[in-house]
C-alpha cells in the first residue's frame, strides 16, 4: 500500500507475487512509465492501469488473462509495449496493434494471425 503513495514512481516491478488484482490507488501513480506484473495470477487486465496515462510498458507475461479490453488500451496513448506471453488470450488480441503508432505486442506463438 505504501508503494502506491509514491507519486514520483517511474517504474514498478511486482513480478512473482501471486497478485490477482491491483488497488485503485495504482491509478494515482501519475509518473509511472513501466510496470512488470509477470508471473502473477491476474485473470483480467488490471483496470487501474488504464487510468495511468504515462504508462509506456506493461509486462503481464505468465498470468491467466483471457481477454484484453481493447477500448481501454486504445485510450492509453503512451502505451508502446504490452507483453501478454504465456496467457490464454484469444487470437483476436493480435488485432490490437494500432497501425499508426510504434507498438510492440508480445504474445506466445500460436496460430496464424486472422485476416481482418
Amino acid at each position: 500500500e505504501k508503494i502506491f503513495s509514491q507519486q514520483g514512481l517511474c517504474s514498478l516491478n511486482l513480478a512473482g507475487n501471486y497478485l490477482h488484482r491491483l488497488p485503485e490507488e495504482t491509478s494515482s501513480l501519475l509518473h509511472l512509465r513501466a510496470i512488470n506484473l509477470s508471473r502473477n495470477r491476474f485473470r483480467h487486465f488490471p483496470e487501474p492501469l488504464a487510468a495511468v496515462t504515462t504508462l509506456e510498458t506493461i509486462d503481464l507475461e505468465e498470468n491467466e488473462i483471457r481477454e484484453v479490453p481493447t477500448e481501454k488500451l486504445a485510450s492509453m496513448a503512451s502505451l508502446r509495449s504490452l507483453n501478454l506471453r504465456a496467457n490464454p488470450v484469444g487470437p483476436e488480441v493480435r488485432l490490437l496493434v494500432r497501425p499508426l503508432v510504434p507498438f510492440d505486442l508480445l504474445l506466445s506463438p500460436e496460430k496464424p494471425i486472422p485476416k481482418a
